[in-house]
């Protein structure tokens, strides 16, 4: 079925039609699981096959009763059913516990690599729009690249030099799909984050597809879910060699045209810069590299103020090792400093920030 059925429905269609039913949902959790490779991936595939399955356990009451009813014994007792969703219960805590432990531990990697100013750039994009074939040609990374829904389910970093001879960090994430299942959104939400936090968004589109402006409207939804959507974005347009022959060639005009109509047919207003590529052939790598160079504002100076609390006296001292501090006044419990800071500086200390730009 290609909509989710509530735990009755789903029960009376088996009755039904005399077979096992399963909705859309349940699809991509079975093949969540089959690509999950990582102990955090396994993790985060269980503990949504479990949300999902918990309101859907079925019992046969009293039938299935530990203790037995009767004239001088306790009642019916607890059932299998009830027994079920406790061990569900427990176990679905536990998941939650240790993904918290991944989230932080992600949070931690990420205040590291913020600590060097090296931004991160995410691929993200619909499943199967070929990211991972661009990744490995972006980076050598050789990750698993196949013609498969869900490929790619761990994110994978590997260090990329842009033409300006800047470092950055490129981030291969798992792909989008249309009504991707809530509980799929929480338990991946560490994976995610790597999308929200990163400084560019390559937003990697299936130009041979049909369905291509769906795909692109559908990304767009992920993204404001997260959190991403005003992260600033290069529309990838992948696949080329599959709608232009070598003869052909690819030329800036092409690309944007064919973006401005995605997004008017995906119901993005804002322009967006374009970039035709082809991961497989390669063609049109060193224009992509050029358009991130172009669009990543990387590690820029400005002038802000901050209002840092006496006991944040690491962020006070990171504010001096990290930029020019033009002005310092303590003011009862916190100190007020006007600083030249360079981009990296001005996301670990936003929330310290005074100006209209926090």
């Amino acid at each position: 079925m290609d909509n989710d059925l509530t735990p009755t429905q789903q029960r009376n269609i088996e009755k039904a039609v005399g077979t096992r039913v399963i909705d859309r949902t349940q699809l991509i959790l079975d093949i969540f699981a089959r690509r999950a490779r990582t102990a955090e991936g396994r993790l985060q595939v269980e503990l949504a096959q479990l949300k999902y399955l918990l309101p859907r356990l079925t019992g046969q009451g009293a039938s299935l009763s530990r203790l037995g009813g009767g004239i001088g014994t306790r009642g019916p007792g607890e059932t299998k059913l009830e027994t079920d969703r406790r061990r569900i219960g427990v176990r679905i805590a536990k998941l939650e516990r240790d993904l918290e432990r991944v989230r932080r531990g992600r949070a931690l990697h990420r205040r590291k690599r913020n600590a060097v100013p090296v931004p991160t750039i995410s691929l993200a994009g619909y499943t199967n729009a070929g990211k991972s074939t661009l990744f490995n040609r972006l980076t050598a990374a050789g990750v698993l690249a196949d013609a498969k829904m869900f490929a790619t389910l761990d994110p994978t970093v590997r260090p990329v030099v842009l033409p300006s001879r800047r470092h950055v960090l490129l981030s291969d994430t798992v792909g989008f799909i249309r009504n991707l299942p809530t509980t799929l959104v929480q338990a991946f939400r560490a994976t995610l984050e790597e999308v929200a936090e990163a400084a560019l968004i390559l937003h990697v589109v299936d130009v041979s597809s049909n369905d291509a402006h769906v795909h692109v409207k559908e990304v767009f939804r992920i993204l404001a879910e997260i959190g991403a959507a005003e992260t600033p974005q290069v529309l990838v347009l992948n696949k080329c060699d599959r709608i232009a022959s070598p003869e052909q060639g690819l030329r800036a005009a092409d690309a944007k045209v064919l973006a401005a109509r995605l997004l008017s047919d995906a119901g993005h207003e804002t322009p967006i810069p374009a970039v035709m590529v082809s991961g497989l052939t390669g063609e049109g790598v060193s224009d992509l590299f050029s358009q991130i160079d172009t669009v990543l504002a990387f590690d820029t100076v400005e002038t802000v103020t901050f209002r840092i609390p006496l006991r944040e006296g690491a962020s006070i001292a990171l504010a001096h090792e990290r930029g020019k501090v033009l002005t310092e006044v303590y003011d009862g419990d916190s100190c007020r400093l006007e600083v030249q800071a360079p981009e990296s500086l001005r996301r670990r200390l936003n929330r310290f920030r005074l100006d209209e730009k926090r």
